[in-house]
C-alpha cells in the first residue's frame, strides 16, 4: 500500500540481515513501509531494538531493496 505523506510517496522496502542473540546470529527479513531507504533502516533498527531487545551494534544489515 502506498500513501502520500507531505508530498512523499511511501514505498515498501525489504530489509534483510542478522542480529546477535547470546552466542548466535539470527537471520531476519522485514518489509518496512517508508519514504526512503535511510528511514527504512532506522525503522528496522528501532523495531528490532524494541521487540527483541537488541542494541544497534549487534544488528548487521545485509541488503535493502525497494519492492514494486
Amino acid at each position: 500500500m502506498r500513501w502520500v505523506l507531505w508530498g512523499s510517496i511511501m514505498v515498501d522496502f525489504e530489509v534483510k540481515g542478522k542480529f546477535r542473540v547470546r552466542n548466535e546470529w539470527q537471520s531476519f527479513s522485514k518489509v518496512i513501509e517508508s519514504n526512503s531507504e535511510k528511514n527504512a533502516l532506522e525503522k528496522t533498527y528501532s523495531l528490532l531494538g524494541s521487540k527483541q531487545g537488541v542494541k544497534r551494534n549487534l544488528i548487521r544489515i545485509e541488503e535493502v531493496k525497494a519492492l514494486g
